[in-house]
């Protein structure tokens, strides 16, 4: 495979043979390395040295179900550290599909002018963006699907990724064209504003399998397999496609996990307004556009997804997770569907990371700019992110730096990164994980929450987050969906049969252990050459120091013992 280079500051555009030593890599994994070996750490984000690299995972375009996630990777402008956001949709298989294990935006258009990267699998050009750029994702998308083919897979950021805004997200079209999915966290739209990259559009490479793989022949019997195992896995054949991640709302609120109100309470009495439950029943019983079981990538059959409806049937949003959910309805009080779908459609359309910018409006209530319920005061404060006003532009800075200019103590974040929907105190091993994670508080580093621990206790909680952050790191190589996990987790063998039948015998490290560690010590290596140490692996003092109703829990795992999280021996 090869690797595709586009330098913004020459305007140049060059394909190469990808260098042997990245055989064995992809996705998350291959970013660290490039980011290792070619990014000072030190370097300024939103300036010419970073990298911004889109890397298709180790089965990424080879009719693996789940196993089309596109990773992106930069030094991030919200957090300073490395950091790899993925995503859904048709880009991840479109480029594996063209022949590309990365590519990788060097540099910036240095006389401010603005680029569309054209890619097909004869050809990829720079072309002028001026009647893109300015335009919100939905509009973009649409005149560049109109322009380029109703095939073309997208991917393209919005106004406040223009603005080099860290909350800013790249979005990524699905299988229907719709700029559904994104790689939300850590500020990687602001990083690709800042290089003058409006938007990336691949043509349709004419086969969901055109990736070449070393034993075709062992590699279907290794698929039919692993196809097999999800089709008999509970979660992954009857929960996910019926009730997406919004089941987890029942055993969040059960253990008084909910970031009410800005962390104060775990608790919400309007859960059956909310619930995934509630969700569902809402989307059935307006029929039209509405889906509750829709695919993110082509070919996936646990089909997480959603489309949401308006009364009228039409498509109001997709998709609603749980974390929209959590942050607008939880955090922010909101007990309206259609209130927190429109909430979560105007950030995927202005391109914002929905989990920083629900954290900021809680903070923001904090500040008095609104009223917890007020969603049409939410509404209006997006609507100054659209607008790009002096206001706007601080809510699309982020939680820390928002909270900060507003004088709020309590700001829920690490390394400068919101944490996602879930307290700390209440699920301790993921506190661990958005303590300590290479990718600053991010809860897909390690999502320890079905284990046999007690979450609300401290012990063995460490040591849960370790496990569970190695073995996240080594399927956001693989380009799989971390949903498989529930099947993958316990049979390694599946995706370790696949791999060698894929790339060949050791070509690749196994999974999970060896592949996953080793891509932890390099982003820590990157990281500690960044300037961060131990130290910033800490949740802020107000979860150890405030108790948590209804149980009045603090988090209480030792930091000596957290210090010592990746000592893997």
């Amino acid at each position: 495979m090869e690797v595709l280079r586009v330098d913004l500051t020459n305007l140049g555009v060059r394909r190469e043979p990808a260098p042997l030593e990245w055989a064995g890599w992809g996705g998350r994994g291959l970013i660290g390395r490039i980011l290792r070996a070619e990014v000072p750490p030190t370097c300024d984000p939103l300036e010419r040295p970073n990298m911004l690299i889109f890397a298709p995972g180790l089965l990424t375009g080879r009719g693996v179900s789940a196993g089309d996630r596109l990773s992106v990777g930069a030094k991030s402008p919200l957090t300073g550290t490395i950091k790899e956001s993925n995503t859904g949709g048709n880009p991840g298989g479109s480029l594996a599909c063209l022949g590309l294990k990365a590519l990788i935006v060097e540099g910036t258009d240095l006389f401010g002018k603005t680029h569309i990267l054209h890619l097909d699998k004869d050809r990829a050009e720079l072309l002028p963006a001026e009647d893109c750029w300015g335009l919100s994702i939905f509009e973009a998308c649409a005149r560049l699907r109109e322009r380029f083919g109703k095939k073309a897979a997208v991917l393209c950021i919005g106004p406040t990724g223009e603005r080099r805004l860290p909350n800013s997200i790249i979005a990524a079209t699905d299988q229907e064209g719709y700029p559904s999915r994104s790689a939300s966290r850590g500020g990687l739209g602001a990083v690709m504003g800042a290089k003058g990259l409006k938007a990336i559009v691949i043509q349709d490479p004419g086969s969901r399998r055109a990736a070449p793989v070393a034993d075709p022949a062992a590699f279907r019997r290794a698929v039919r397999a692993y196809h097999q195992s999800l089709a008999d896995e509970y979660f992954t054949s009857k929960i996910f496609p019926e009730m997406g991640t919004a089941f987890v709302m029942e055993n969040v609120n059960h253990h008084g996990a909910f970031p009410c109100k800005n962390y104060t309470c775990g608790t919400i009495s309007h859960l059956d307004k909310i619930s995934g439950k509630a969700l569902r029943e809402l989307i059935l019983s307006r029929g039209g556009e509405g889906r509750t079981a829709h695919v993110c990538m082509p070919g996936c059959t646990i089909r997480s997804s959603n489309v949401v409806a308006d009364a009228q049937g039409k498509r109001l949003t997709s998709t609603l997770q749980y974390e929209a959910m959590g942050e607008f309805g939880a955090n922010l009080g909101i007990e309206d569907l259609d209130a927190i779908a429109r909430l979560n459609e105007m950030c995927n359309d202005i391109g914002l990371d929905v989990i920083e910018t629900g954290a900021t409006l809680g903070v923001a209530i904090e500040a008095g700019l609104l009223e917890y319920g007020d969603a049409s005061g939410a509404i209006r404060l997006l609507d100054e992110a659209r607008s790009g006003t002096v206001l706007g532009r601080l809510l699309a800075s982020g939680t820390a730096t928002f909270g900060r200019v507003m004088g709020v103590r309590r700001l829920p974040v690490v390394k400068g990164q919101a944490i996602a929907a879930y307290d700390p105190r209440a699920y301790k091993g993921l506190g661990v994980t958005l303590a300590t994670s290479p990718q600053g508080a991010d809860h897909t580093a390690g999502y320890p929450l079905y284990s046999p621990l007690d979450p609300h206790q401290p012990e063995g909680q460490v040591a849960l987050s370790r496990e569970v952050q190695v073995l996240r790191a080594a399927n956001d190589t693989l380009g799989l969906c971390s949903f498989v996990l529930a099947v993958t987790g316990p049979e390694p063998e599946l995706v370790n049969d696949m791999l060698t039948s894929a790339h060949g015998p050791n070509v690749c490290l196994p999974f999970p252990e060896a592949l996953g560690q080793e891509v932890l010590r390099t982003e820590l290596a990157f990281n500690r050459a960044a300037g961060f140490t131990p130290a910033h692996d800490r949740l802020p003092e107000f979860f150890r120091d405030e108790k948590l109703p209804p149980f009045d829990l603090v988090f209480d795992v030792p930091q000596e013992e957290m210090a010592r999280i990746f000592e893997f021996g």
